[in-house]
């Protein structure tokens, strides 16, 4: 029989709620169904609030972020245009108008011509580059106009490139100019952003205008406006920049206000096809005519032919790319700097102090870097041997 100190230790043992209810199963009531429901309802009202919830939130997030990514586009496209503002700024007063009077010749006796191109100013005592087509061979009067509306007629033609569409004049006097500074033609990649100033059509001066760089390396055969004359002309910067009559001569530039081209050419046919004479092929006569006063073509005194993929396979050369050495006793020129390194008829001119001769580096643009007197390495394949010729440039005799 229990004793009181056994009663007392059940009770306590029968206050624990665990231990209670595996003595008196009894004790177990019914599980209350309407209010199970209920519970039920309230998690599932829960869900729905919390997905509604989370739903309105990823619909605030993406109408914030597309908020944001217009704003961004907008913001970029504003900077874009202070861009080119700033650039048109800083380089405006390199660029001039050049005006010219000539004489010509109809079935009705002489009469005057004037036209307009346009300039860059490459010193600050005076020295401007333009195309060959901006001063015509006859011009009895030459004028250069500022940016800022100063005028000069005291300017005289250096010199005519006969090679290449460009020429150059000297304003007589002149002093504390701004020349424009140089990029590097050869660092330019399609896609380059890129902006065109000149004295469009002659009378709209210090016109400006943006675009990308289309293509390298384009060849071109040029007509003038009347149709008298016509050149080829490789090796170019192929822009969508407008560039109108007038234009020719005007720098085109990168983003970073360098000259990297000079105007040349528009397509007569198509919209947004402009041409450019890339800056790195002015170089050599540049480097001249400041340092001398004197245009001075670079000459090397080889007849060759540039190498394509159909040249390499009709002649069954082993490249495919190159300055191929014309055959016979003339190819090359007795007496000159190819003659004095030892270049022969038949070999390939591969590279030029280490730049390899393609498509968009043909040989003469790469010569044209490089002044009279300057000594180039010359990459040459005879046969199955690999040369390098040390070459002295002499000056063209044209």
């Amino acid at each position: 029989m229990p004793t009181d100190g056994d009663k007392k230790e059940t009770a306590a043992l029968s206050d624990i709620p665990e231990l209670a209810l595996r003595q008196d199963p009894q004790s177990l009531k019914p599980v209350n169904k309407s209010r199970a429901w209920r519970n039920i309802g309230l998690i599932f009202l829960c869900f729905i609030a919390s997905f509604l919830g989370a739903w309105v939130f990823i619909q605030s997030g993406l109408a914030n972020l597309a908020n944001v990514t217009n704003i961004t586009e907008r913001q970029k496209l504003v900077d874009e245009g202070n861009a080119v503002a700033e650039v048109a700024k800083e380089v405006s007063p390199s660029v001039v108008s050049i005006v010219t009077e000539s004489t010509a010749q109809t079935y009705f006796g002489s009469t005057q011509q004037e036209s307009a191109g346009t300039g860059i100013i490459i010193s600050k005592d005076g020295y401007i580059l333009t195309n060959r087509h901006v001063i015509p061979a006859n011009a009895s009067k030459v004028q250069v106009v500022l940016s800022d509306g100063t005028a000069y007629d005291n300017v005289k033609v250096v010199g005519r490139d006969p090679l290449n569409d460009l020429a150059f004049l000297k304003i007589d006097g002149a002093s504390n100019l701004t020349p424009a500074k140089l990029g590097n033609s050869s660092d330019v990649k399609v896609g380059t952003r890129v902006i065109a100033i000149g004295n469009a059509l002659g009378q709209y001066q210090t016109t400006v205008t943006s675009g990308i760089i289309s293509a390298l390396g384009r060849p071109l055969t040029a007509s003038s406006e009347n149709g008298d004359s016509s050149e080829s002309l490789e090796n170019l910067l192929q822009t969508d920049a407008a560039i109108n009559p007038g234009n020719s001569g005007g720098p085109l530039v990168n983003i970073n206000g360098e000259v990297i081209g000079i105007n040349t050419a528009v397509s007569s046919e198509g919209q947004g096809i402009g041409f450019a004479i890339p800056i790195d092929d002015a170089k050599g006569l540049i480097k001249s005519v400041v340092e001398s006063g004197e245009l001075k073509r670079a000459y090397l005194g080889v007849r060759y032919v540039s190498i394509t993929p159909d040249i390499a396979n009709q002649l069954k050369l082993s490249v495919k790319q190159g300055a191929y050495v014309s055959e016979g006793e003339d190819a090359v020129v007795s007496g000159s700097p190819a003659a004095k390194a030892g270049l022969k008829a038949k070999d390939i001119i591969t590279k030029v102090n280490g730049t390899e001769i393609d498509a968009r580096h043909p040989l003469a643009s790469q010569l044209s870097q490089f002044a009279p007197g300057d000594t180039v390495t010359l990459t040459v394949l005879r046969g199955d041997q690999t040369l390098e010729l040390k070459v002295t440039l002499a000056q063209y005799q044209g």
